[in-house]
């Protein structure tokens, strides 16, 4: 579940070339800056909601609405029918596709948002690629760097193999839901329709369809009143 069609219906977006020759999907986040340079053709047809500071290298397509306080530094492709919400970050070398959500307070950077796919609150993702009808939940984080020096590793045949990215979030395959303050660690992979349970710290691979639970024990006692 390594290759880009093991996780992306490449059909749901208009960069699959991005894609071409990459052995693995991650291989596109190496690209994806040349790519932005190359492909973007500076235009806005959206229709902006209060005041917005957009650069010189974005594209934005019909039906798309830029609320008050957005800023898109560029280079960008943002496509149609999208919601760019109040507050909203978007840095340099983002891809979003058409009828995308990227909500209040979220920040985007170096990254490639399938057709369909929502971002909806205070969401982090950087260096990552988010697939069709992909949705993170409120607060959720792509952490996109690893603390300690060296490049992202992922596990493969039970041993780390080197991605050679010393920047790399997350992939998370088509109509994956990550829950509310979910953080998906450096090289994460999910898979297809996989869930990851709000406030779990995820390491590593999730198979397509799969359920990453949080079995932490709760204990409920009895509110005692203070002293006065």
């Amino acid at each position: 579940m390594l290759m880009a069609s093991d996780l992306f219906d490449l059909a749901q977006t208009e960069h699959a070339a991005l894609f071409e020759g990459c052995e693995h999907a991650w291989d596109a986040l190496r690209k994806l800056a040349a790519y932005v340079a190359a492909s973007v053709k500076p235009a806005l047809h959206n229709r902006c909601e209060g005041v917005a500071w957009i650069g010189e290298q974005v594209s934005i397509g019909e039906g798309t609405v830029i609320e008050d306080g957005v800023m898109i530094k560029g280079p960008a492709i943002i496509g149609r029918n999208c919601a760019i919400r109040h507050n909203a970050y978007l840095r340099e070398n983002v891809i979003v596709g058409d009828g995308c959500v990227v909500g209040n307070s979220c920040e985007l950077k170096h990254a490639l948002l399938f057709n369909g796919c929502q971002v909806p609150h205070f969401n982090y993702v950087g260096d990552s690629i988010l697939g069709h009808r992909s949705h993170l939940g409120a607060g959720a984080i792509l952490s996109n760097v690893k603390s300690l020096p060296g490049n992202i590793t992922v596990q493969m045949a039970g041993e780390p193999y080197d991605t050679g990215l010393r920047k790399f979030g997350a992939l998370v395959g088509d109509a994956a839901e990550i829950g509310c303050n979910a953080v998906l660690n450096p090289g994460s992979i999910i898979g297809r329709g996989a869930v990851v349970y709000p406030c779990i710290n995820w390491r590593g691979i999730l198979p397509a369809n799969m359920i990453a639970k949080n079995q932490a024990a709760q204990e409920v006692t009895v509110r005692r009143p203070r002293e006065t």
